[in-house]
């Protein structure tokens, strides 16, 4: 199974900003983007380096990817279903990356960070609708009830994820209770829920050409 090895905080670094890949650590100034806010390697200090209109497409792309932590293909499947789904393209982009099941988890608190909600979801660790399913890249749909399988219940890192999951807040379109490690998929994300940083219409536009 292909899998991308980059540090974390090195693909945070190279992207100039936090893309929360390192659970609690991401909120600490323990940080790597908080303590070196600048790109990797030998030349990640060097100033004015200009980026050509595709290249910044090129790293909106490769931001996007590795939030969700999904590799090129994957990404590009996700991106033509997309493409074939009624409305805009760029906002059905993310409603189906926020739609995967390890996504879903994350957001529940099931995981300090996606890899920790996917890793879980690949250990039989979440049920959708009573059902175990072990598939990262499910799509959950509206209605769908998540909950944790009771094996994993008991897990140390799961129980500290969903804890400061909770301090945070939730977001809107889901619904979860923490006590018993179970929420409710209410409904795909409206564009205006979804952070801000990310600028959907360049991937759109690398895709298009």
């Amino acid at each position: 199974m292909a899998r991308n090895l980059d540090a974390k905080c090195r693909q945070c670094r190279r992207e100039g900003e936090k893309l929360f890949l390192k659970a609690e650590k991401c909120y600490t100034d323990k940080c790597a983007v908080e303590r070196r806010a600048y790109a990797p390697g030998q030349h990640g200090q060097k100033k004015n380096t200009r980026l050509s209109e595709y290249g910044g497409q090129l790293r909106e792309k490769q931001k996007l990817r590795r939030v969700y932590g999904i590799l090129e293909g994957q990404f590009r499947r996700t991106y033509q279903r997309a493409e074939q789904a009624r409305g805009i393209t760029g906002e059905a982009l993310l409603q189906f990356l926020e739609s995967r099941l390890d996504n879903v988890s994350y957001r529940m608190g099931f995981g300090g960070s996606r890899a920790e909600a996917r890793q879980t979801v690949r250990h039989n660790g979440i049920l959708v609708n009573g059902k175990r399913v072990n598939i990262p890249s499910y799509q959950v749909r509206p209605g769908d009830v998540i909950e944790v399988a009771e094996k994993a219940k008991n897990h140390l890192r799961l129980k500290s994820a969903i804890e400061a999951a909770e301090q945070r807040g939730f977001p809107e379109w889901i619904d979860v209770n923490a006590k018993e490690l179970k929420g409710t998929y209410k409904a795909m994300p409206q564009r205006s829920e979804l952070p801000a940083t990310i600028n959907e219409h360049l991937i759109v536009e690398l895709y298009s050409k």
